[in-house]
């Protein structure tokens, strides 16, 4: 990615050459190009870098970057060391970290999801002042009015820009006599009966986690449908969300030690919080954060439940859900289970079937299909 402050070679987390995706796209390269007169030499924030593009250009002006995702920040990581900037040249801070105290440019690349940008807005209000540039980017399928109307409620006065190669900037300027609306986040809502051993539950949705607003229908099939297993064996909940697919499995099976695994912030306190107000505090339960089970030790997993995402942004892919699945035979002991949650046309069954040697159907309805694959021995 050429920028004003010199040329880079970025890469996404986990590198695979075969990736066809980009880490950059023209949203960042606009935003760079705005902002190259700008005074960066007070405290500069940068929200929602993808893959660390944003932070990596402006490493030599000591930028923060505050991000949802784990992989978005072994991303910058990597793209740091590749440009050759200090470890310590940009400060990565979680969605769940304090934000800092003072902002004068503030650089928001637009989520997919309007809830974390909503959340993210009301965290870093109260450092935001007067003086405080602030810019926001994203392509412009991304940016809809109701993008516009966060931005004009929770820090001030909002316009756009015209659209360059299908990108658009946003610019506030920050209104310190706002009155804001209260932050809405986390939401918590009950669920509906007949759905297994979540049904009725309560379940906590951090800003930014799948579906946060409502029981997504694929997990809705999945907890319908959910195996019958007793006896002291170690349970995944591979992308894992808010963390019922895996509090379900536990109320199933009282003998069970449950491993919830994702590699969003929010997901990970989503299922905490999710877990201890279901289970009860003196339930044990282990909460992963990471790039999937690749750090998980082969062979220790007995039963693997897995809804995995088909995109990544905006885009489609059947990368994240293939390297799910690698994983999860992987870290299952032989005679293992896969269980897997997906649309019909998706294709699953056929995957499971390479990479296991066998699929056995288990649920189905017009939309949605439940599968099942077991580690067989070498």
């Amino acid at each position: 990615m050429l920028t004003p402050w010199g040329e880079y070679d970025l890469t996404r987390f986990p590198e695979d050459p075969r990736d066809p995706l980009r880490a950059w796209d023209a949203a960042d390269d606009y935003l760079l190009r705005h902002i190259e007169n700008l005074d960066l030499s007070g405290s500069v924030v940068v929200i929602g870098d993808r893959w660390g593009a944003l932070a990596t250009a402006l490493a030599g002006h000591g930028p923060v970057q505050i991000s949802d995702s784990f992989l978005a920040q072994e991303a910058t990581r990597a793209n740091l060391a590749r440009a050759g900037a200090a470890p310590d040249a940009v400060r990565l801070l979680s969605t769940r970290d304090e934000v800092p105290e003072r902002v004068d440019v503030l650089l928001v690349r637009v989520p997919k999801s309007l809830g974390l940008l909503e959340d993210q807005l009301h965290r870093i209000a109260p450092a935001v002042h007067a003086g405080t540039v602030v810019v926001g980017a994203g392509m412009v399928k991304e940016i809809h009015t109701s993008t516009l109307d966060l931005f004009e409620r929770i820090l001030g006065p909002t316009k756009t820009s015209l659209a360059e190669k299908k990108a658009r900037l946003i610019f506030t300027s920050p209104d310190p006599e706002l009155v804001r609306p209260a932050n809405p986040w986390p939401l918590t809502y009950s669920l509906e009966l007949g759905i297994g051993p979540a049904s009725g539950l309560a379940t906590t949705n951090f800003a930014g986690v799948f579906c946060a607003d409502r029981l997504d229908i694929g997990t809705r099939f999945l907890l319908q449908h959910l195996p019958e297993r007793t006896g002291p064996e170690h349970v995944v909940d591979l992308g894992c969300g808010n963390g019922i697919v895996g509090t379900a499995a536990a109320l199933a099976n009282p003998e069970a030690r449950v491993t919830f695994v994702d590699e969003s912030h929010p997901a990970m306190a989503s299922a905490e919080a999710t877990f201890r107000m279901c289970a009860g505090p003196a339930r044990q339960a282990d909460f992963h954060l990471g790039d999937g089970l690749a750090a998980f030790e082969p062979g220790t997993a007995d039963l693997v439940l897995n809804n995995p995402p088909f995109h990544t942004h905006q885009t489609t892919t059947d990368r994240t859900s293939s390297r799910m699945f690698l994983d999860a035979r992987a870290a299952l002991r032989e005679g293992g289970e896969l269980w897997v949650v997906g649309n019909r046309h998706l294709g699953y069954h056929e995957k499971l079937r390479r990479m296991f040697g066998n699929c056995e159907l288990m649920a189905s309805d017009p939309k949605f299909v439940v599968l099942r694959a077991a580690k067989q021995a070498r």
